[in-house]
């Protein structure tokens, strides 16, 4: 394996850098030092100067190349009105730092904290500490410093952030911008939801470790994942791409090859090799939408390959590495999962270090109008003819999705379906009354089947035949309380809840026995209804 190429990423200084002191007199510099030490090869120096400096640059730059005549220098200009003023030179540095293609599984970035201004040496360390610099830092001394300190002329500092305290001087603009990213730019107000993204930004920057995205379908688990990746790519966090795929869609066999990867002739049809979702996402980011899904094997591996960051495809004789970092999101309750023995309590363990649970729509109501205004630009934006809505049905519609009427079963498909179904029909850009009202009624006739859906799944499942000896009446009770007994782990629990009022004019209550003689009458017991 090739040894990485060392880069050095410099200011230049103005005075340091000069052949002759203020007294006339040869004196050390500390740009021009670095490539002294033999032991320290570099293979280029990205040098950064103000305009004014061309000159004193140009003549670094040859006794550099009389020095260590195989290394490239390349020079960049910035203008600065003020090299002390901290908002101007960190615009400066941060515009450098984007602005490069940085390759750290091929070159290791030294960054020279020697020369320059305090502010711009301030500056190059919080742009190496945030990442946006993805290397280490670089201290030059001159020989007499180091003698009298008994050190070496020059340091390479690593920032391993977990052995430092969070630098109290980071740029709240910058964490706020991070922020709205993770929103997709909406200014969304719900308190807990923009607290719990507050936690993630922090998280995202600072760890590379699993994280666990949970709540409803359609909370917007796999955007927020994209969300992240995109948060951490531009800082080097991740070097490879984003990898999504919906465990629900992986079944058997399949689904050990698309996760791991096969040889040839591993199986009937392996007729090439395939290298699997968790190679391609080496260096990047791996997102398993609904990971309850999986099954108990592809979980076991799953597992070793989170811990030791190998693992053997199918039919392989030779394992394979691949480092990736893992973001899991699921509807359901992997607790009680773990508990039925459907999923493996050590991986659970291992991807449940930070978990997040997304709240539904139903529990954001503030958040519909600026996600409202979202999904229009988002229809502008795709089908490039600007969508509006009256003031009179902008009213309309928001009146009802902040209702009792609106369920929002699929959550922000849901509001995302009816704009865009609104906006289809919307002549002339302008969303109507009229064509609110329809959209209305579309939502709450396919709320209604889909709740009469599940309502029918549930009873059939504990009453099974006897479903069709039920009146309406019964069905619709019996579905309430069985929906309330499954979220509940006790049947005093379920009592507690189901007799929250008439239990308070009872000296004794006992809801567990009123729940059971209540079930009793459909021939039913409490492990029928939670099992």
């Amino acid at each position: 394996m090739n040894p990485k190429q060392r880069v050095v990423i410099a200011i230049l200084g103005n005075v340091k850098d000069a052949r002759l002191g203020p007294d006339g007199l040869p004196q050390w510099r500390p740009t021009v030092s670095i490539f002294q030490h033999s032991e320290l090869s570099i293979s280029r120096l990205e040098l950064l100067r103000e305009e004014k400096f061309a000159g004193l640059a140009e003549d670094v730059a040859l006794d550099i190349q009389a020095i260590s005549p195989q290394t490239l220098i390349r020079q960049h200009t910035f203008q600065l009105t003020n090299p002390w003023d901290f908002e101007e030179v960190y615009g400066a540095l941060h515009d450098f730092a984007r602005s490069q293609s940085f390759d750290p599984e091929r070159e290791e970035y030294l960054v020279h904290i020697t020369t320059g201004t305090h502010v711009e040496r301030i500056c190059l360390f919080l742009l190496t500490e945030s990442h946006y610099l993805p290397g280490k830092l670089l201290q030059t001394r001159s020989p007499e410093e180091a003698e009298r300190l008994g050190t070496a002329q020059y340091t390479i500092i690593d920032l391993d952030l977990s052995k430092y305290d969070r630098l109290a001087s980071r740029f709240r603009r910058e964490t706020c911008d991070d922020v709205s990213r993770l929103k997709s730019g909406i200014d969304t107000r719900n308190k807990r939801f923009n607290e719990m993204i507050e936690r993630i930004e922090q998280v995202a920057g600072r760890s590379h470790a699993p994280i666990l995205l949970t709540g409803p379908t359609g909370a917007g688990k796999s955007l927020l994942a994209r969300r992240i990746y995109e948060l951490k790519k531009p800082r080097q966090q991740l070097s490879g791409p984003f990898v999504e795929v919906n465990c629900a869609t992986l079944r058997g066999d399949a689904a050990m090859s698309a996760l791991f990867g096969h040889v040839k002739g591993a199986f009937t049809g392996a007729i090439a090799y395939r290298p699997g979702l968790l190679k391609t996402a080496d260096g990047g980011m791996l997102l398993l939408d609904e990971v309850g899904e999986l099954g108990l094997d592809e979980q076991a591996m799953l597992l070793r390959a989170l811990e030791e960051k190998r693992f053997l495809p199918v039919g392989a004789d030779r394992e394979i590495a691949s480092d990736f970092q893992l973001i899991c999101g699921t509807n359901r309750d992997l607790a009680a999962a773990v508990a039925e023995g459907v999923f493996r309590d050590d991986l659970m363990a291992r991807i449940n270090l930070w978990t997040f649970e997304l709240p539904s729509l139903k529990d954001r109501p503030e958040d519909i109008e600026p996600n409202l205004d979202f999904e229009l630009d988002q229809v502008t934006y795709a089908t490039g003819d600007r969508v509006t809505m009256n003031r009179e049905a902008r009213d309309k519609f928001l009146a009802f999705a902040g209702s009792a009427e609106a369920l929002w079963l699929g959550n922000f498909r849901d509001l995302n379906g009816a704009l865009v179904r609104m906006a289809t029909f919307a002549s002339a850009g302008r969303i109507t009354t009229e064509i609110v009202a329809d959209e209305i009624a579309r939502l709450k006739a396919a709320w209604s089947r889909a709740q009469r859906t599940t309502q029918d799944d549930l009873l059939h499942k504990v009453l099974g035949e006897r479903l069709a000896e039920l009146d309406e009446f019964d069905r619709i009770q019996l579905a309430g309380v069985l929906h309330l007994c499954a979220k509940s782990r006790t049947l005093a629990e379920a009592g507690r809840a189901l007799f929250g009022v008439s239990r308070l004019a009872k000296a004794r209550p006992n809801d567990s026995d009123r729940l059971r003689k209540y079930l009793a009458r459909f021939g039913l017991t409490w492990n029928d209804v939670v099992q």
